[in-house]
């Protein structure tokens, strides 16, 4: 991935693409863009709970228009983020 290839967030949606196109290799989706309310609600969330379990994770899922993959994906990441800030 080139770090100058920005792309401005998609005002449909939260994700900047939606999965895989057909031809593509690789099978990867695009990074998804998370809109600031997603994120807070996510930061807090974290904040109360570092790990999610699956009813917790549907309802956050359901509520945010996400998927569990996604929100499964984020919490992975925040926790090694916090992991590197120790």
């Amino acid at each position: 991935s080139s770090a100058g290839a920005k792309q401005p967030p998609s005002e449909a949606g939260p994700e900047c693409s939606g999965p895989e196109e057909p031809g593509t290799k690789g099978g990867r989706r695009l990074r998804t863009a998370f809109s600031a309310e997603q994120l807070s609600t996510l930061e807090s969330s974290f904040q109360r709970q570092q790990y999610l379990g699956a009813a917790e994770r549907r309802r956050l899922a359901g509520r945010m228009r996400l998927s569990e993959v996604q929100i499964k994906t984020w919490f992975q990441n925040r926790r090694m983020k916090l992991k590197r800030q120790l």
